[in-house]
């Protein structure tokens, strides 16, 4: 008997563990699929219409050539100088239109940004987030409720973002107070007493933090919220974002999760080298440009990069992600959308460039950033419902500003990788 039981026993464990590899494996596969670029592989043809996206796609020779004859094609007429011209001096009227047609509902937020971009956030808060998510996947399989999306928030995280960041509290240089605390510190932000000096410091937003971040082409606010979702929680960080659509800069001021003291959304236009910023040269950890370099004309683009490396701190890193050579997007335009060489321009008046990644390491090593990633990233979108498959192409990039010089050896430390 006592033997029966024993076996009764082991084929119940059994089962159970059986029931949690399922579960696990259930998760796993709707997940967002691991870093860089995502590990969905399509092996089986057959089943291209079970996802919506699959990783690291392979292009065939005739593939490759199909699509560079479909741009020499579309490239053969282009654009009206006197039209180019306006496009170029009436960028910003353009893009007022698209955000005032589309206001925050055309695209959606970037959750994918601390996957593929963890060094947005210091290294603490980073570590801080890998142990949370670990917890959060173990919460996920054991959990009899069905399953939490891995890139929004828990109940209880959402009521510590409004705590923290909402109209019950407010913070200041990333640290959470009540209004009373945060009055008085406003009133006197070294805390002294009134009648000190407040020392030479110079002041600016996010003078007093200790890790900065700075978003170019915000828009409406795609990566500025899921960002500030975990700045809420990370002291000492801020979060600067600029757009050169008024409209783009409104949109963001005005949701309910903007908050001054964590955050700096402003009005510039990268474009023009005499337009300061409101803060100083080398003092940002991180630069994200992100589908926003592609909007610039190739003429005027290596200049901007220059510009933004003097913002980087030595060590600092910017982060980039744009249009690859050969994406669907630049496929589907007509002639007469062409305003020079894979440079295009929407119905709306909006402008494209496709980049190679030998272009984007050209222009950020001139710019005196060394490679730390540069990556094709190939992808098959498809659209389930309509049965259609669209080949998309996008670059993705990593680069830092070399550390300062070494006295001793100033070759070595400002040798820069090779474009790969």
């Amino acid at each position: 008997m006592g033997s029966l039981n024993k076996m009764n026993f082991i084929t119940r464990l059994s089962a159970l563990f059986l029931r949690k590899s399922k579960i696990q494996q259930r998760h796993q596969s709707s997940r967002r699929p691991a870093v860089p670029l995502g590990s969905r592989i399509l092996t089986d043809p057959s089943k291209v219409f079970e996802h919506n996206m699959w990783d690291h796609m392979q292009w065939s020779q005739e593939e490759e050539e199909a699509a560079r004859e479909k741009v020499v094609e579309n490239s053969v007429v282009k654009v009206q100088w006197e039209d180019q011209d306006k496009y170029e001096r009436e960028a910003s009227k353009y893009w007022n239109e698209f955000y005032k047609t589309h206001k925050n509902n055309f695209f959606k937020d970037r959750n994918w940004l601390f996957l593929e971009f963890p060094e947005i956030l210091p290294k603490k808060r980073r570590e801080e987030l890998k142990t949370e998510e670990r917890s959060s996947e173990h919460t996920q399989i054991n959990s009899t409720n069905g399953f939490l999306h891995k890139n929004e928030m828990s109940e209880e995280g959402e009521e510590n973002w409004k705590k923290n960041c909402g109209g019950g509290s407010t913070s200041v240089q990333g640290y959470a107070y009540n209004k009373n605390q945060a009055k008085s510190l406003a009133d006197n932000p070294q805390g002294k007493n009134c009648g000190e000096e407040l020392g030479s410091l110079e002041s600016f937003p996010g003078s007093d933090a200790t890790y900065r971040i700075l978003e170019v082409g915000c828009g409406a606010g795609n990566s500025v919220f899921p960002i500030l979702k975990v700045l809420c929680n990370t002291p000492g960080t801020f979060l600067y974002c600029c757009d050169f659509a008024s409209g783009a800069v409104e949109l963001v001021k005005s949701h309910s999760s903007y908050n001054s003291a964590w955050c700096s959304a402003f009005v510039h236009d990268v474009c023009d080298d005499a337009l300061p910023y409101p803060f100083p040269d080398e003092i940002l950890d991180v630069i994200l440009l992100v589908f926003v370099l592609s909007t610039i004309h190739p003429d005027r683009m290596q200049a901007v990069v220059n510009r933004l490396a003097k913002l980087l701190k030595p060590g600092g890193m910017l982060l980039f992600r744009d249009y690859g050579r050969y994406d669907t997007a630049q496929l589907r335009f007509k002639k007469g959308h062409c305003l020079s060489e894979n440079f295009y321009v929407r119905g709306d008046g909006t402008r494209v460039y496709f980049f190679t990644k030998d272009e984007v390491c050209s222009m950020f090593n001139f710019a005196g950033l060394t490679e730390v990633q540069n990556l094709v990233d190939r992808r098959l979108q498809v659209n389930r419902k309509k049965k259609v498959k669209m080949q998309r192409v996008w670059i993705q990039s990593k680069f830092q500003k070399p550390l300062l010089l070494s006295p001793d050896n100033p070759e070595e430390t400002t040798e820069r990788d090779p474009c790969r």
